[in-house]
């Protein structure tokens, strides 16, 4: 019988960097509106946290055994029910599981409105289908209280085992509450606090910073926005707090003529993605692209005795290494002031995502690349 393994290698060879410069072509400008690249500071979302349980399930919760915490929460909860247990009591639980419940609260979310929860099992429950969240306190990351869960919860998968086999579809050990958890408090926003308001951008860029506070002062007068760095912008609010909603709606639908983004390659390198905007260019190179294989084949050999030697039989293994190195043709690739000519040039060169991670760093780092490499 024989095993083989194969490890495959690409060998990269960059040279030839051409000294002449890149012509370089202005980009059009992308009309956004304002609230798709800029958002209000303060005006944000809180997540919610919060530790219960959930009951009710048909034997598929959790091993007590495993999960002490589970009957430590089941006790403490019937103590303040006025159900005292004996010391020492046993309890073999299967219908109750441990679970973290977790919530977004939306801005503006008032006292009284509903909002959906995210309830996940913390032990070895095997399900959570058909249970009930029984009333867990949602805490945000200053401790105090901020939402009230409860409710029947959804789980999008079924699952069912019998003499060992195992039948499941999707997730079965996490659910959702929709309009599970009533608001208890709302959190304080700067929207009715002093004169001023910033909107914060997305990204960090100067002309866009620019470009938002020209187009705020052409549609509401001169002096309402003004630019403080590449990513903020001071704006000039109504004092009356009927006006400013309509005022604050009418600049998010502003339309906003941004800049090219600046030249980038993201690269992710557990998956082999690669992802290159328009703006990346490619000065004249030459790049040579090929594969080394190496072939390890494993064949068992058995040695057998010598009659009456009162030897052994002996279970050996002979291995054959095989080296193939393919050839790589030296490929040039001409200047590119295009998205399509950049991928075309890659595409010449033959190469899987995995080998293109190599040959864009050396294409970088033989300033070849006219792009900033980011690694995810």
């Amino acid at each position: 019988m024989n095993t083989t393994s194969t490890l495959t290698k690409p060998l990269i060879a960059l040279a030839f960097v051409a000294a002449s410069a890149l012509s370089w072509w202005p980009m059009e400008a992308q009309a956004v509106r304002l609230k798709e690249i800029a958002a209000v500071q303060g005006v944000r979302s809180n997540q919610l946290m919060g530790y219960g349980l959930v009951v009710g399930l048909d034997g598929t919760g959790d091993q007590t055994t495993q999960t002490p915490f589970t009957t430590q929460s089941l006790t403490a909860m019937l103590q303040q029910m006025g159900v005292n247990l004996p010391a020492g009591t046993n309890m073999q639980l299967k219908n109750v599981a441990s679970v973290l419940v977790t919530a977004t609260l939306p801005a503006f979310a008032q006292p009284g409105q509903a909002i959906d929860i995210n309830v996940s099992s913390m032990g070895n429950a095997k399900s959570l289908r058909g249970g009930t969240l029984i009333a867990t306190p949602l805490k945000g990351a200053d401790g105090q209280i901020y939402a009230l869960a409860q409710g029947n919860v959804v789980v999008g998968g079924a699952g069912a085992s019998a003499g060992g086999s195992k039948v499941q579809v999707n997730h079965l050990s996490a659910g959702r509450i929709p309009e599970g958890a009533t608001v208890e408090r709302s959190v304080p926003t700067p929207w009715l606090q002093g004169r001023t308001i910033q909107y914060d951008l997305r990204a960090d860029d100067f002309n866009t910073a620019r470009e938002v506070a020209d187009a705020i002062n052409r549609a509401k007068g001169p002096g309402t926005a003004e630019a403080i760095s590449g990513r903020t912008v001071a704006v000039n609010l109504p004092m009356q707090p009927g006006e400013r909603v309509a005022f604050i709606a009418d600049l998010e639908n502003l339309s906003i003529d941004r800049a090219a983004p600046a030249a980038k390659v993201v690269i992710n390198a557990r998956t082999g993605s690669v992802v290159l905007n328009q703006a990346v260019t490619v000065g004249p190179c030459a790049v040579a692209h090929g594969n080394l294989s190496v072939t390890i084949s494993t064949t068992p050999v058995i040695s057998q005795p010598t009659p009456l030697s009162q030897g052994q039989t002996v279970v050996a293994e002979k291995s054959n290494i095989q080296l193939n190195q393919e050839p790589g043709a030296l490929i040039q690739m001409p200047a590119g002031t295009k998205l399509t000519d950049v991928v075309k040039a890659l595409n010449a060169l033959g190469a899987n995502p995995q080998d293109l991670l190599a040959i864009l760093q050396a294409m970088k780092v033989a300033g070849a690349l006219n792009a900033e490499l980011e690694v995810i």
